[in-house]
């Protein structure tokens, strides 16, 4: 930030928890999508399919960002700069937690299936995983915020806080579009939503602060991925009951773009 005569001043401990709370709380926006009711098949299908395509994005830009530090750690080794020890350590935890953040999603989830009528997922039951998947991936986004904060990276903290509050509100949308059909959600599950897939990132600025610990990062990313590899498969499976492709893999198209372009807009301002 700046003080009164334009010299940049480093963020405190207060001021990066009201930054990282702002940039969870816009997931909120996205969430009374899934109030709607009185849908035709097509704009169910479409609404799913387009939820699709922001969490298609999403596990690229994830696993992007995961398999960055592990990439370097390769380089500097190569170049005799590293101990190739990190790399491994590094992979591992990225292949591991990708692993758990899959299966372990898998094994809950077909519990679900064995306990629900019908043996199929509900609304409900994914909008929960899909909340999860990215309050895992804000979890590492409330880090990077904290720990530019903690550094003295005042500026791109505050590019950090703008670009991840516009992703977030897109993530709403990603969690709630699904529950246009079944059983209309009350506002407190949307809320309960909201704090799940949200809430984190309030957390990882809390412990970003504080705490600078690469490692950490690159698991949070494997286990958000592994999460969302599981919630895109299903959001497809969903889609297709509607038969409507055309119309479905529009909307997924449409949902990618959109999703690509929050991201561009962040690029843009420097993130």
């Amino acid at each position: 930030m700046l003080d009164s005569r334009g010299v940049e001043t480093s963020v405190t401990f207060e001021q990066t928890v009201l930054l990282s709370a702002f940039a969870g709380v816009t997931i909120f926006l996205g969430l009374p999508v899934g109030r709607l009711r009185n849908l035709s098949s097509r704009a169910q299908a479409m609404l799913t399919a387009a939820a699709a395509g922001v969490i298609l994005f999403l596990i690229w830009d994830i696993l992007s960002q995961a398999i960055a530090p592990v990439e370097t750690a390769l380089e500097a080794a190569k170049a005799g700069d590293g101990p190739m020890a990190d790399v491994w350590l590094d992979a591992i935890a990225l292949v591991g937690s990708l692993a758990v953040g899959l299966l372990l999603l898998v094994w809950v989830m077909r519990r679900a299936r064995n306990t629900s009528a019908g043996g199929s997922i509900t609304p409900h039951k994914l909008a929960l995983g899909t909340a999860l998947g990215l309050g895992l991936h804000n979890l590492s986004e409330g880090l990077a915020i904290g720990n530019s904060a903690a550094t003295g990276e005042t500026s791109l903290a505050l590019v950090l806080v703008i670009g991840f509050a516009l992703h977030n509100a897109t993530e709403g949308f990603g969690i709630a579009a699904p529950l246009a059909s079944g059983t209309r959600p009350t506002w407190g599950f949307l809320a309960l939503l909201g704090v799940i897939g949200g809430g984190p990132t309030f957390i990882g600025g809390v412990i970003g602060y504080s705490l600078t610990a690469p490692l950490l990062s690159i698991v949070f990313l494997g286990l958000a991925a592994g999460a969302l590899i599981f919630v895109f498969n299903e959001m497809i499976a969903v889609s297709r009951r509607f038969a409507q492709p055309m119309s479905a893999n529009g909307a997924l198209l449409l949902g990618l773009i959109v999703a690509l372009g929050t991201d561009l807009l962040l690029v843009a301002a420097g993130a």
